[in-house]
């Protein structure tokens, strides 16, 4: 398998992942500003956005932080997220991705941040940021 040496920055705010319903609307509460994603699939409408916006009511997973991998990335470059899945499923920290057109963004437990870090950086990949 191909690694890749990457560099990511941790951003600093707190994210929660939320699960609507699949024919809900975009709820008035998702951020206008800032880290925000709403993906809607026949099954669920998931918005990744900061901890501090989601109503208590709703059901998410709070407490998540995020690691921007820092591109671009071409579309054709292969390998880049099995790069830093691999290490982290190794030491036993479980994530989620999201991909943008110009990077992708992997997120991990705040409680497991540092620790994440710290594999990563092991693994020969450069870690920046509030961790």
């Amino acid at each position: 398998m191909t690694r890749h040496r990457l560099t990511m920055r941790a951003l600093p705010e707190t994210f929660a992942i939320c699960r609507l319903e699949p024919s809900a609307a975009a709820p008035a509460w998702i951020p206008q500003h800032g880290f925000t994603a709403v993906i809607r699939t026949a099954e669920e409408l998931s918005v990744y956005c900061s901890e501090s916006a989601v109503p208590e009511d709703v059901r998410a997973e709070r407490g998540w932080r995020a690691l921007q991998l820092v591109g671009p990335f071409p579309f054709e470059m292969f390998g880049v997220i099995a790069s830093v899945a691999s290490p982290l499923a190794d030491a036993g920290i479980s994530l989620s991705v999201l991909a943008t057109y110009d990077t992708d963004y992997i997120f991990v437990r705040g409680t497991s941040l540092a620790k994440a870090a710290e594999v990563l950086r092991a693994a020969g990949h450069n870690v920046a940021g509030p961790v």
